[in-house]
């Protein structure tokens, strides 16, 4: 058996870019909102926002627009057109994201650590037929700060009642691997729109390309 697979209790999820597709619907509706108010947008910005909850999206859109830049309105429009996206078309999973919750099921505790506001988790993991798969999830308007900050990630070890060294952490962000790492947990990337840099390959047991890679050390 795999020693990690050994220590591990419970696995805690990040939702968006591992679940669900959802960072490719944002990437497009950002690139709008900013192309309607005149402004450039570019993988630095964007990447900088995965994995941020409200608050601190709102801080580091002014440090890229300035100081007098309406974040919240601008963050508003991203919603406005995601929602659009997701009435007509839906939020489709990440490949093999629900065989690879049916495989982890029996075998460890399953819970969510997502970014995203609750009611959107609620609804979208719905609509998705993945919900009963997490025993608990904690969200973005549950925290003051959130990733790279470890307050969610301890949160959500928290409401389980596992201690942070006896869970994994599975994530496809920069800021959500730091907040994995700094919480305790055992970090796993699964690359979606971001490459690990060699800061974030030391934070992590394992880099992969798919969840279906899960199954080799859990």
């Amino acid at each position: 058996m795999n020693s990690l697979s050994e220590k591990i209790k419970a696995i805690i999820f990040d939702m968006d870019g591992v679940i669900l597709d959802s960072e490719t619907i944002s990437d497009i509706t950002w690139k709008k909102a900013a192309e309607e108010k005149g402004l450039s947008i570019n993988d630095e910005i964007l990447n900088a926002c995965r994995g941020t909850n409200k608050n601190d999206t709102m801080i580091i859109l002014k440090k890229y627009y300035g100081s007098d830049f309406d974040s919240e309105a601008f963050l508003e429009r991203t919603s406005e057109l995601f929602h659009m996206i997701e009435e007509k078309d839906g939020i489709p999973l990440m490949p093999y994201a629900k065989e690879i919750l049916e495989y982890l099921k029996p075998r460890y505790r399953l819970a969510l650590a997502s970014s995203t506001r609750g009611p959107t988790v609620e609804r979208q993991l719905k609509t998705a037929g993945v919900i009963d798969y997490f025993e608990t999830r904690t969200t973005g308007e549950m925290v003051i700060h959130s990733k790279p900050d470890p307050e969610i990630y301890l949160m959500a070890c928290k409401s389980i009642g596992v201690e942070p060294a006896e869970c994994a952490a599975i994530e496809d962000s920069l800021n959500g691997i730091k907040s994995a790492f700094a919480a305790g947990l055992n970090p796993v990337m699964v690359v979606d729109k971001i490459k690990p840099a060699e800061e974030i390959r030391k934070m992590c047991l394992e880099v992969f390309d798919s969840l279906e890679d899960l199954k080799s050390v859990l």
